[in-house]
C-alpha cells in the first residue's frame, strides 16, 4: 500500500546503517564471517533487538547494489531500475540532464593476445584515486567531443570513473539500452557495445568511437590501459524520500555510487573529510540535530567479500563492532543495521541470499536471538521479509505512521 495516508509527523530520529554485502558463507569450520567476526557490542545490542533477513529483490535474484539499496530505502526495485552509470555520476557531483546518457567505467589491465585483447584485471589492480586522477584528466584532454556529443569525465574512488555522453537534444526513452563492454571475468575479451534500438544504437556508434580514441589513449599506461564500461543509463523520474515517507533525509558514504543513489531520492550527501568508518561517525555527530533519517553507508564488507578476502571482511566487522556504542549515544529512536545485499567471499561477488537485519527499538520483543549472525537471525521475529518493507518497520517503530482504517 501506499504510505502518504498513514504518515505522521514527530522528531523522532532513524538511523539506517549499510555494511556492504554484509551477509556470507560458511569460510572456516562451517562458519560465516559474522560468525567468526568477534563482536561483543552487536550480539549485545542483538539480545534485545528485533532480528530477521529481509530478500532484496525477490527470491533467488542477485541483486546489484542501486536495486539493493533502493529497497532498503523503500522503493520496489523492479519498478525504479536505475543504471549504474547515473549514480556514479551523481556521486561525483556532475549534474546530469536530460540530453544525457550516463556511464560508469572502470580502468582495467588488457593483454593483445594473437590480434585478440583480453582482460587480464578488470579492476586495473585497484589503482590508487591519485593514479586514477592523471590518467583521467590524460583521457579528458584527449577527448572532449565526438560528433557533436560533449563528452564529461570524471574520476572516482580507485579504478572507477563516470562519464557523460551530453547530446544536442533530448534523447527519447530507451536510449540508454546499451549492453555492458566489461565481461564481468578476466580471461575474456571486452564486449563491443551495441545498442538494442534505433536511439540506442545512435549512442553506441559514439560509444565505440570512444572506446577506440580511449585503446589509443591509454595503450601505454603500465596497469590502467583500458576501460570496461557499465551501466548506460539516462536520468530517471523518481519520487523523493520527504514526498515518500515525510522525512527530512542525509546521508553519509564514501564512494560516489552511494552518494549518487541518495542524491536521486532527494538526500542531503554530507560532505565527509577523510574515509574511515570513524570518519563518518564523526559526520553523523556534526549533523544529528539536522535531519529525520540517517543513512551511513560502510563500503569495505563489500570490497573484501569481492576480493574473496574473508579475513578482511571479518576485520570491518570487528572495527564496526568495537565503534558501535558510540553509534548507540546518539539514541536514535529507531536503529536499522543490515547489508544492501549478501557478498559471500566464497562467491567473490553479490549473491542472491537473504540478508541479516537488526532493528532496535523500545517496540520489539528481543530476547529471541543471541547474536547477529546469519544463522541467529533466521529465528528472529522479523521473520524473512522484502527489502522494500524495511522502511515500514522504520516508519512504524518511530510512531510515525496512523492507524489504517476505521
Amino acid at each position: 500500500m501506499e504510505l502518504g495516508s498513514v504518515i505522521k509527523k514527530n522528531s523522532t530520529k532513524l538511523l539506517l546503517i549499510v555494511l556492504d554485502g554484509l551477509g556470507g558463507l560458511p569460510v572456516e569450520n562451517n562458519s560465516t564471517e559474522l560468525e567468526i567476526a568477534k563482536t561483543p557490542n552487536l550480539d549485545k545490542l542483538a539480545r534485545i533487538s528485533a532480528l530477521g533477513m529481509h530478500i532484496p529483490v525477490d527470491v533467488g535474484i542477485t541483486p546489484g547494489s542501486g536495486p539493493g539499496h533502493l529497497g532498503i530505502f523503500g522503493y520496489d526495485p523492479v519498478k525504479y531500475q536505475i543504471g549504474r552509470g547515473i549514480l556514479e555520476a551523481l556521486g561525483l557531483g556532475l549534474e546530469v540532464k536530460d540530453t544525457d546518457i550516463a556511464i560508469r567505467g572502470n580502468y582495467a589491465t588488457v593483454e593483445r593476445q594473437n590480434g585478440k585483447i583480453i582482460v587480464k584485471d578488470r579492476r586495473a589492480g585497484r589503482i590508487s584515486t591519485d593514479e586514477n586522477r592523471r590518467i583521467t584528466q590524460k583521457l579528458a584532454r584527449a577527448v572532449q567531443k565526438i560528433d557533436d556529443v560533449e563528452l564529461i569525465l570524471s574520476p572516482g574512488m580507485e579504478h572507477r570513473f563516470a562519464l557523460i555522453l551530453r547530446f544536442p537534444y533530448p534523447l527519447p526513452e530507451g536510449s540508454e539500452q546499451i549492453g555492458d563492454t566489461d565481461p564481468q571475468r578476466e580471461g575474456y575479451e571486452p564486449i563491443t557495445p551495441y545498442g538494442k534500438n534505433e536511439s540506442s544504437e545512435k549512442v553506441a556508434k559514439v560509444v565505440r568511437k570512444f572506446l577506440a580514441i580511449t585503446e589509443n589513449v591509454l595503450k601505454d599506461e603500465p596497469r590502467a590501459n583500458y576501460v570496461l564500461l557499465r551501466g548506460f543509463s539516462q536520468k530517471p523520474k523518481i519520487e523523493s524520500f520527504l514526498e515518500r515517507f515525510g522525512l527530512k533525509a542525509c546521508a553519509i558514504a564514501t564512494y560516489p555510487m552511494y552518494r549518487g543513489l541518495a542524491s536521486l531520492v532527494g538526500m542531503d550527501v554530507i560532505k565527509l573529510e577523510g574515509s574511515s568508518i570513524k570518519d563518518e561517525l564523526k559526520a553523523l555527530k556534526d549533523v544529528w540535530e539536522n535531519y529525520d533519517y540517517f543513512f551511513l553507508h560502510i563500503k569495505k564488507t563489500d570490497s573484501y567479500g569481492e576480493d574473496g578476502n574473508w579475513r578482511g571482511k571479518v576485520e570491518v566487522i570487528e572495527e564496526f563492532d568495537s565503534l558501535l556504542p558510540e553509534f548507540l549515544s546518539l539514541k536514535p529512536d529507531v536503529l536499522v543495521i543490515t547489508g544492501d545485499h549478501s557478498t559471500p567471499s566464497v562467491l567473490k561477488g553479490h549473491s542472491w541470499h537473504p540478508v541479516p537485519v537488526l532493528l532496535h527499538s523500545p517496540y520489539v520483543l528481543g530476547g529471541t536471538c543471541e547474536r547477529f549472525t546469519e544463522r541467529e537471525c533466521l529465528k528472529g521475529e522479523l521473520g524473512m521479509f522484502p527489502a522494500e518493507k524495511l522502511m515500514n518497520l522504520m516508519l512504524a517503530h518511530s510512531l510515525r505512521l496512523a492507524k489504517y482504517g476505521a
